[in-house]
């Protein structure tokens, strides 16, 4: 499994970006996909995770009601719209994907400044 993000950027407070993960190779439906983030100095952390086409998504509380994640299953992409952004969120996102074995991304920057 390979997993490809981008999307990511420099916003403004307030602003919204959408960040997107492509996954190639032996992609089951049924294995979990997550988005997770990392700011300078603090250890790596769970963003938002999307199960299965059955159950509900997970999110940290800390993005509740901003972020959303998404899952296309027959492009297998893997995205997350956020928007409310605050200064708090930048860090590089990384896509994970929970196989045999976790497979991540090779994450993307958010900054978020005025």
């Amino acid at each position: 499994v390979q997993l490809q993000a981008s999307g990511g950027g420099t916003v403004q407070p307030g602003g919204s970006l959408r960040l997107t993960c492509t996954a190639s190779g032996m992609i089951l439906n049924s294995d979990h996909m997550a988005w997770y983030r990392q700011a300078p100095g603090r250890p790596r952390e769970l963003v938002a995770r999307c199960t299965n086409t059955r159950e509900p998504g997970y999110y940290a509380d800390f993005v509740k009601g901003r972020f959303a994640i998404s899952r296309n299953y027959v492009e297998n992409t893997l995205s997350l719209q956020m928007t409310s952004l605050e200064p708090e969120d930048t860090a590089v996102y990384y896509c994970a994907y929970f196989g045999s074995s976790i497979t991540w991304g090779q994450g993307t920057l958010v900054t978020v400044s005025s």
